[in-house]
């Protein structure tokens, strides 16, 4: 998967994006990522907000993963391929 990634919050964060305009199912998402073994603790129609590697992830329908904290980008863009591999 190609990305692009995004800082956010002075630096605190990171958001990759993927190249790619995904349509993910939120729900289906959720049920996924619950299966890892991840605590969802928001979702709706829009994102997901979980616990990953002891950051707070929220996924977005069109392939976006926000990471807080993180400030390394090569991370950022393991940890997205990662998780959106198992939800595509």
């Amino acid at each position: 998967m190609r990305f692009t990634t995004m800082r956010l919050c002075g630096g605190e964060a990171l958001m990759a994006i993927s190249a790619d305009v995904l349509d993910l199912d939120m729900d289906n998402a959720s049920v996924r990522l619950e299966e890892m073994g991840c605590v969802i603790k928001q979702k709706d129609d829009m994102m997901a907000v979980l616990d990953w590697k002891g950051m707070e992830t929220t996924i977005y329908p069109q392939g976006k993963v926000m990471f807080f904290p993180l400030k390394d980008r090569s991370l950022c863009i393991r940890y997205a391929t990662e998780i959106l591999e198992k939800l595509i």
